[in-house]
């Protein structure tokens, strides 16, 4: 599904951008025009078309300005789309910690799908290069706080986190495609199985297939379709909860 990457820019100036520390060296340009507006301009663009709508050109028009003046404040696009990552990333909610690690763990994971689903082209772009901007080195920092102090090493505390945030990615790559895919073909995963159900009920042998006819069958009555992606993300996480929480409790006797 990801069609860009972050990090592909020029560091330094990608740094410069992501901190808005760059100096113009006296150019000038549009009073009413900054970083700032154009990154804004840029995500709206992408959570209404997607980030294959994004260019330079598209983000001018859409601010009304020539394509050309996008660069006093924005080296490119690539430096572009990382500052649109930072800044989307830091509309994650904070509140002091407080409860147990289990339930600030839950509360990053929530926020973070519901930041999915605010900005799907999130899912479009890899992320394997970090962006390291001001949002993203705060939200990583925050969300770290939830498992410290439970006797775990540096290295077990970021694979811990990893470990939340790679199910909330997957889970939500899966809510949004489901999504898209019955806005676009105009029908809902329920009704394509509903059509499809006696083709399948006349080629599929159950004593054949015992456990896959069993399983398939229950899950659909009860998702009504092959999968429900919220009950995946509900459901895995869990599941991983349970295990980090196991994984301290042992880590305590030892």
């Amino acid at each position: 599904m990801a069609t860009e990457y972050s990090g592909g820019g020029d560091p330094a100036r990608s740094l410069a951008l992501l901190w808005r520390s760059r100096q113009r060296g006296g150019r000038r340009g549009r009073s009413d025009l900054d970083a700032d507006r154009i990154v804004a301009a840029a995500i709206e663009l992408a959570d209404a078309e997607g980030i294959a709508a994004l260019s330079m050109r598209r983000v001018a028009e859409r601010l009304g300005v020539g394509t050309m003046s996008l660069y006093t404040y924005v080296p490119g696009k690539a430096e572009l789309l990382d500052a649109m990552l930072d800044t989307v990333y830091g509309e994650t909610a904070r509140p002091e910690a407080d409860g147990d690690w289990r339930g600030r763990l839950e509360r990053i994971a929530r926020e973070n799908w519901a930041l999915y689903h605010r900005h799907p082209w999130m899912l479009q772009v890899a992320t394997g290069r970090a962006v390291l901007g001001p949002n993203v080195i705060a939200k990583y920092d925050y969300e770290l706080g939830a498992v410290a102090g439970l006797g775990l090493s540096e290295v077990e505390m970021d694979s811990m986190l990893s470990l939340v945030l790679g199910h909330v990615e997957g889970a939500a790559r899966r809510s949004v495609e489901a999504a898209q895919t019955e806005q676009r073909t105009g029908v809902s995963d329920e009704q394509w199985w509903h059509a499809h159900a006696p083709l399948l009920n006349r080629i599929m042998d159950p004593a054949r297939f015992p456990t896959a006819a069993r399983v398939g069958s229950a899950a659909g009555e009860a998702h009504g379709s092959a999968q429900d992606p919220e009950h995946t993300f509900e459901f895995g996480l869990q599941r991983i909860l349970d295990g980090i929480d196991a994984f301290v409790r042992a880590r305590r006797t030892e």
